[in-house]
């Protein structure tokens, strides 16, 4: 059984949809950010850089924060979504990290700067901007040849879309970006999908384009 700590943020669905994905009993255990609950001291036991997605994995008893970690966790664990060795491995965690440290870094300061105080930084704006359509680019290429983008369905497909669940937030209309837009609605259309994005609570259905 996996606890999990968790909101409805795009960091928080990574670890839920992978839940769901590989099957794994879990317990979820709401952290409200908007009332700081990833403050309160017990939580900062488990994720001492006070941010969600955590768990613990009452099997061994287990402890991890940080989203993509908890990815390759689990996803070791189960022995699936990320192949075991070689280049395919690593192909997989080369594009895990690209949401780490480009998309994901990225796409939340779209969120503050443009969805939430647009007007503010005009030159924050501009600059986040065009770094984020440059990101979805890199996206819609990689997907021209390939379904997913290992090649094979991934933790790294699971990391990616739900940051792109939130093009609205980002100004961009996935028609001008073929590939990513089969790629997101054929995601869209999974069950664990449909079940992990729902995760804390349900604040409604998945946004299609």
């Amino acid at each position: 059984m996996i606890d999990l700590y968790t909101w409805t943020t795009p960091n928080g669905r990574k670890a839920s949809i992978a839940l769901e994905e590989l099957k794994l009993p879990y317990t979820v255990h709401p952290v409200d950010i908007g009332k700081d609950q990833q403050f309160a001291p017990e939580f900062l036991q488990i994720s001492p850089n006070n941010k969600i997605p955590a768990i613990v994995d009452r099997e061994n008893g287990f402890t991890l924060m940080e989203s993509g970690a908890i990815l390759v966790y689990l996803a070791d664990k189960t022995g699936q979504l990320l192949p075991t060795s070689g280049l395919a491995r690593y192909r997989t965690i080369e594009w895990l990290m690209w949401q780490m440290s480009g998309a994901g870094p990225t796409f939340g300061q779209i969120h503050a700067y443009v969805k939430f105080n647009k007007g503010k930084a005009p030159f924050a704006e501009e600059r986040l901007m065009k770094e984020t359509r440059r990101l979805y680019s890199v996206l819609d290429r990689r997907l021209s040849d390939r379904q997913f983008v290992a090649d094979e369905y991934s933790i790294a497909d699971i990391a990616i879309w739900p940051w792109v669940s939130r093009f609205e937030w980002h100004s961009i209309d996935l028609h001008e970006y073929p590939n990513v837009l089969r790629w997101y609605t054929a995601i869209a259309q999974r069950p664990a999908v449909k079940a992990g994005y729902k995760v804390p609570v349900d604040v409604g259905d998945i946004p299609m384009p």
